[in-house]
C-alpha cells in the first residue's frame, strides 16, 4: 500500500482520494509513522475475528454437549452497532 504524508494529503485530496479508490486503499503517514488509512468504501469487510477462529480439538470434542442459542459474535456485533458514539 502506498503511503503519503499528511501536507501531501491535504495538498491534493481529491487526487489522493481517487488513487485509493483505483489502487486499493493508501498509508497516510505522520513523521514517518502510519496515522490512517484511505480505503475505498466498496470493499467488503473483513469478517470478524470471532467467526474466523479455529476451534481446538478439546472444544470439538465437547461441542456435540452444548445446546443451541444465539452466536456470541451475532450479539457482539448487534451490541456494537447500537453503540452511542
Amino acid at each position: 500500500m502506498k503511503a503519503i504524508t499528511i501536507r501531501e494529503l491535504r495538498a491534493a485530496t481529491g487526487r489522493w482520494v481517487r488513487q485509493a479508490a483505483h489502487s486499493g486503499g493508501l498509508n497516510v503517514t505522520e513523521r514517518g509513522k502510519v496515522v490512517a488509512k484511505l480505503v475505498p468504501a466498496g470493499r467488503d469487510a473483513e469478517l470478524p475475528y470471532f467467526a474466523r477462529r479455529k476451534l481446538t480439538s478439546a472444544f470439538r470434542r465437547q461441542e456435540r454437549f452444548l445446546a443451541g442459542g444465539t452466536d456470541a459474535t451475532a450479539l457482539i456485533s448487534a451490541d456494537r452497532d447500537g453503540a452511542v458514539p
